[in-house]
């Protein structure tokens, strides 16, 4: 079988082409302290800067070891573009959402007419062009952004999962609202040089809202972004937090090349309940990636792999504070595997 480009191997991997060994990547956040300290690009600035951002995201790939880059560091950034309010983050932890925008349909109105290249939008898409310009032949360029339910959530706040029980036609229009957003962010991102985009939607839960409003105030959503991606030949990776075992056949029927999963899933029971679409996970980013040794992660690895993983990965945002050993020792083994 031809070696192929990390680029090539990844795309193939996502799409269900043979390939000559597993891609070493992660498809969640991937920046750490030790990396920043590498590179000279460190939170809080990194998430605003587009050359900071491409510096870090690089330091993925050149102290660290995947065979991919990927921006941003965290989601935050589509919620502060509306207008919500933003608690900085500082070296060692991201930002995170504290105020809300829309309460009424009136709301939603008054957040369209939005221009992309303002805020850390505009920011996260000059740093993809940047890495695409540097990395673009050779390695995969990851886009990544929260899913338009968990935008949803943040621009409405703690009310939105009220508001999807009570208030049907708000939370449609909302879902309608976010959803032409994120399908319009990731093919601005693909205009740059993403070529494989991540959905991250934590609050997009089948364990949250039952299988009956998943279908309902998700699915069609995320198919919409997907089959958007597809148009430009662009794979997409979901990602949902807790265990999604349950949930696993809704995700894949949006046509989605590939599910990462969380520690709290079971790797079997995950490869078991899909048909076609990769499975991604899942080490422990907290109690395996930060907080083991090497030898443990590698062993862990392997029997993740034997469980019948497609792409080893953490299963979550990488901890800031994971030494870059750590993350070597699981890149190891997923490139000494041949499928």
């Amino acid at each position: 079988m031809s070696e192929y480009t990390p680029k090539e191997r990844l795309s193939r991997a996502l799409t269900g082409q043979s390939v000559d060994r597993m891609p070493a990547v992660c498809v969640t956040q991937t920046g750490t302290v030790e990396q920043m300290e590498a590179c000279g690009a460190f939170w809080p600035e990194a998430n605003s800067d587009a050359e900071k951002m491409a510096t870090l995201a690089e330091a993925g790939h050149t102290v660290v070891g995947f065979e991919a880059v990927r921006v941003p560091f965290d989601i935050t950034a589509e919620a502060e573009f509306f207008g919500c309010e933003i608690k900085a983050g500082t070296k060692e932890q991201q930002p995170s959402v504290v105020g809300h925008v829309v309460k009424t349909l009136e709301d939603i109105e008054k957040l369209k007419g939005y221009n992309l290249d303002h805020g850390r939008i505009g920011v996260v898409c000059d740093a993809i062009k940047i890495l695409a310009d540097k990395y673009g032949e050779e390695l995969p360029i990851m886009g990544s952004m929260i899913g338009p339910f968990s935008l949803a959530q943040h621009i409405n706040g703690d009310e939105w999962f009220m508001a999807i029980f009570t208030d049907e036609a708000f939370g449609l229009a909302l879902m309608e609202f976010t959803t032409d957003f994120c399908v319009a962010y990731a093919q601005k991102m693909v205009e740059n040089g993403a070529d494989t985009m991540v959905i991250i939607d934590p609050t997009a839960s089948y364990q949250l809202i039952g299988a009956e409003f998943y279908e309902k105030f998700v699915v069609p959503f995320h198919k919409k972004i997907i089959d958007a991606m597809h148009e430009v030949n662009v794979p997409v990776v979901l990602h949902i937090c807790g265990d999604t075992t349950q949930g696993l056949a809704l995700m894949e029927s949006t046509g989605v090349d590939a599910i990462s999963v969380d520690q709290n899933v079971d790797a079997a029971a995950a490869v078991a309940n899909v048909e076609k679409a990769v499975i991604v996970g899942n080490l422990d980013p907290v109690n395996m990636l930060w907080n083991q040794t090497p030898e443990t992660i590698r062993e862990q690895s392997q029997k993740v792999i034997d469980a019948g993983i497609d792409l080893l990965a953490p299963g979550c945002g990488t901890v800031s504070k994971t030494p870059t050993v750590n993350l070597q020792a699981m890149i190891e083994v997923a490139k000494s595997h041949k499928y």
